[in-house]
């Protein structure tokens, strides 16, 4: 039989041995995007901590510290401030479309939360947090969540409609700026993100992902954040 194919040179074996490494780089590549998907839905411990800090915010961190040792079960994998880290002022609307600040709420200690529709592990927290803000807000504390589905404005109105979380404020950013703005300070990994933050506006503690925020485990460190002299810290 003629075989009309070129012979092959005797250096043959090179691009069989590229061929052999390519395979398992390919399969690499997979498993680290599947990594990266699996962080961008559910969200990732060990949160990047910043080098540097402002010093006005070095309140935050004390107590910080303070509330450290409350954040166990439910709440277990916040990850406490280290650093004085004032966060950006971040920008959003309120559901009647009017402009709101993070600095809107100087004086109370917020959880601000970032939240999507297609975002699962968001959807399951929502109750949580309706339940906290319930038993706790007030004008010391107050949960604020944040929806940044970037296209149908009624969708997010809807699903705390339908699901009846009517403590909740429908506040939402169609242009998901603010998860960019927690995202260059190393405070958004994933989704939900959540972070709370001081009277001052500075980063008390974070947590990528979910939590049971209407729990014991969460109502005790929150009420210990809010005041720590009254939780005897």
């Amino acid at each position: 039989m003629t075989n009309d194919m070129p012979e092959r040179p005797s250096a043959a074996p090179v691009p069989t041995r590229r061929i052999r490494l390519a395979i398992p780089s390919a399969i690499g590549a997979v498993l680290v995007g599947a990594a990266v998907g699996f962080a961008g839905i559910y969200g990732v411990s060990g949160l990047k901590r910043t080098p540097a800090g402002d010093p006005a915010c070095r309140a935050a961190v004390d107590i910080a510290q303070r509330i450290a040792p409350l954040a166990h079960g439910e709440v277990a994998a916040l990850t406490m401030a280290t650093t004085p880290l004032r966060l950006p002022d971040l920008a959003f609307e309120d559901a009647d479309g009017k402009p709101k600040k993070l600095s809107d709420w100087r004086g109370k200690t917020v959880l601000v939360n970032l939240w999507a529709t297609w975002c699962v592990p968001c959807r399951k927290e929502m109750p949580a947090l309706d339940g906290l803000q319930a038993k706790l807000s007030g004008p010391d504390f107050e949960v604020v969540a944040i929806n940044i589905d970037t296209r149908d404005p009624e969708k997010p109105k809807n699903f705390l409609k339908d699901a009846k979380l009517t403590r909740l404020g429908a506040f939402n950013d169609k242009s998901a700026k603010v998860f960019q703005d927690l995202k260059a300070i190393g405070r958004a990994l994933g989704m939900p993100t959540s972070v709370l933050v001081d009277g001052h506006g500075c980063e008390i503690a974070t947590i990528a992902g979910p939590a049971e925020w209407d729990s014991d485990d969460a109502v005790k460190l929150i009420k210990a954040a809010v005041s720590p002299a009254a939780a005897g810290l």
